[in-house]
């Protein structure tokens, strides 16, 4: 009987250790929420800023620009579908994270 109790304590111990020595290493382990990036303002972002979208490298980033430039603000983010590179998958890829800021 005194032996089975020393196993248990024993065991008891062990667990305890174990679990002590793990809970850090489980807590770091845990998912944390990712924080939403802050939208990207398709009239006021510079072609470098622009190139933080998935899909949009130096090249379309800077017709971006360009289109910015010779016609004026964009007026709803779909008109960024006008600007050569941009089609439908790519625009359903970033549309969640542009903006074409406050309409007046």
């Amino acid at each position: 009987m005194r032996t089975n109790l020393r196993v248990l304590l024993a065991a008891g111990l062990f667990a305890a250790l174990l679990l002590s020595t793990l809970s850090p290493v489980l807590a770091q382990n845990q998912v944390q929420p990712k924080a939403t990036p802050a939208k990207i303002n398709l009239n006021t972002a510079s072609a470098a800023e622009l190139q933080n979208l998935p899909r949009i490298g130096p090249k379309v980033a800077q017709r971006i620009v360009d289109y910015r430039t010779q016609n004026g603000p964009f007026k709803k983010v779909e008109d960024l579908m006008k600007v050569r590179g941009i089609g439908e998958k790519v625009f359903e890829q970033i549309k969640d994270r542009i903006t074409v800021g406050e309409t007046k």
